[in-house]
This record gives structure tokens, C-alpha cells and sequence, in this order.
């Protein structure tokens, strides 16, 4: 079973979650955004090393907290490293009073009737198992849509909800990420056929779990509140999906019920030459334009 203050901060608390779950792929271009060039490190160990030090500095940062941060998305290295002489899931929550969560996938497999599901998983129990221990809440998995093609759909929601189920065997909560593409030209017609599949999927979850949502910011206002309303569901969340984060915190200011999970538009700001001071200060201002977006709705 899910740890009890966790649920209820997850399920009621209001702020956001911080998406610090940058893995292989996309840690050269945060690195780059951050302001360290390909050029600065060699090889995936430093890279990985500086992109520790950079989530370290922003869960170390005053301004990163529970107050407004209720969660934050890791990358299995940063579950594995330390913040300040601890696991950094214990730091997150006895420390800061964030609830950890762990992304799980490992990566998406090529595209097949309009969507992307993840690539298998083979080692996932031993890596839950490992989460379990380390004091891990829940889980996140992305697969990606990109026109409304039922089939391809349909796939991404099986395959996200079969192995949300293995996860909720595991007594942990799994972020379900079925993300729909902002370049997507049929972006609302996926939507439409996206919610439809979802809430099958929801209505056969067992009495008593709960599972959460990662979506796109829909184009319709208030169009997945049906599904923030599901019992079977502890929380909706927006990811920021290429939107800059002005235009992600507008359009999710008019979606009642969801609240952030933004990665890039958390960070876009923030840079390695900052002192510490001017780095808390961006990042706080970040944090509260984040935070007003997730709890004050037009």
C-alpha cells in the first residue's frame, strides 16, 4: 500500500510537481539550456555527474519545498545518488516534504499507427523493488501520440494501464503519461479518443487503488475533468509539452483540477552561472508562477 501522508499530500495538497526526470536522451539539451556545452564533459558518466549536481542544486535550494512543490519526478541515477549526505528520496521528503516519484520507462519504441509505446521493460520488478526500498511514492512512464488514430491509441492506453497494474503490485502509485503531441494537427480529435480509452481503462481499476494522470494540456478547457473527477484517480497532472512556460501556465490556468508536472518549464531559467542567491531567487519566482497556474484557475 501507498504510504498514507503521501496520498493525501498527492491527492489534496495544492502545487505542483517538479519533473527533474531528464534521462539519456534529453540530458544534452537541458545541459545545454543550463549553460554547459557538449564540449564541457566527456562521456555519458560526466554527463550524468553534471546533471546530478544541477537537480541537487535545485532540490537543495530554499525556495524548493512542500509548501508549493508537493512531488518531483527522478531519473533512476538521481533516486541512486545523494542530496546533502543522504538518499536523495529521503532528503526530498524528510527534508523538503516533496513526495518522490521514479520514472520508469526506457524510452519509446518507433512510431506504429500514429503513436509511440514504451520500449519493453524487462528488468521493471527488480527496479520497483529497489524504488520500494529507497522510500519511492509512485512512478512515471511516457509513451507519445501523434494523431488521432484509435488503434495507436488504444495500444498506448493497454500498454500503459497493463503495466500500471504491475506497478500498483508493487504498492507504489504509477504516473500513467499517455502524452498527446502539441504539433500533433489532429490534436483534438486525439483527445477526444484519448479520454474515451482512458476511461475504460479507469473504470476496470480494482476497488480502493488509485492511479494519476499525466496529460497535455487539452485544447478544449476543463476536457479531461471528467477523469479528474474519476474515483479510481488521486490526481491529474499537465505536462508542459514544448509550450514555454508562460503559455503552459495560461493554458492550464483554465483546466480545473490539474495541476503542473513541467520539466523543461521549470528549469528554462535557471543557469550554471548564477550564484546561489540569483539561482533560489529565479527559481523561486519559477516555482510561484508554477504554483499560481496549478491552484488559482480562470
Amino acid at each position: 500500500m501507498a504510504d498514507e501522508k503521501m496520498m493525501s499530500q498527492m491527492s489534496g495538497k495544492g502545487g505542483f510537481i517538479a519533473a527533474l526526470d531528464q534521462s539519456g536522451g534529453s540530458t544534452p539539451g537541458a545541459l545545454r539550456l543550463y549553460g554547459i556545452a557538449d564540449s564541457d564533459y566527456n562521456g555519458d558518466e560526466e554527463m550524468f555527474r553534471l546533471m546530478h549536481e544541477m537537480r541537487v542544486r535545485i532540490m537543495t535550494a530554499p525556495s524548493f519545498s512542500g509548501d508549493k512543490v508537493i512531488g518531483a519526478i527522478l531519473f533512476e541515477k538521481t533516486m541512486d545518488g545523494e542530496a546533502q549526505g543522504k538518499p536523495v528520496p529521503t532528503y526530498l521528503w524528510a527534508d523538503r516534504g516533496v513526495v518522490p516519484f521514479l520514472k520508469v520507462d526506457k524510452g519509446l519504441a518507433a512510431e506504429e499507427n500514429g503513436a509511440q509505446v514504451m520500449k519493453p521493460m524487462p528488468d521493471l520488478d527488480a527496479l520497483l523493488a529497489r524504488a520500494v526500498k529507497k522510500g519511492i511514492f509512485g512512478t512515471k512512464m511516457r509513451s507519445v501520440i501523434a494523431s488521432a488514430d484509435k488503434t495507436g491509441i488504444a495500444a498506448v492506453v493497454k500498454q500503459q494501464f497493463e503495466i500500471g497494474h504491475q506497478i500498483l503490485g508493487h504498492g507504489l502509485v504509477p504516473i500513467i503519461e499517455p502524452e498527446v503531441s502539441i504539433k500533433s494537427p489532429t490534436k483534438q480529435e486525439a483527445e477526444a479518443i484519448l479520454r474515451d480509452e482512458i476511461a475504460q481503462r479507469l473504470d476496470a481499476v480494482p476497488a480502493g487503488e488509485k492511479v494519476m494522470l499525466k496529460l497535455t494540456i487539452p485544447t478544449v478547457p476543463d476536457f479531461y475533468k471528467p477523469l479528474v473527477d474519476h474515483k479510481a484517480v488521486a490526481r491529474v497532472v499537465a505536462l508542459s509539452g514544448g509550450y514555454s512556460r508562460a503559455d503552459a501556465c495560461e493554458k492550464l490556468s483554465h483546466n480545473h483540477g490539474m495541476i503542473a508536472s513541467f520539466s523543461r518549464a521549470l528549469t528554462e531559467d535557471l543557469r550554471v552561472t548564477m550564484s546561489d542567491a540569483e539561482f533560489d531567487a529565479s527559481l523561486a519566482k519559477t516555482i510561484d508562477e508554477i504554483y499560481q497556474a496549478s491552484v488559482v484557475k480562470a
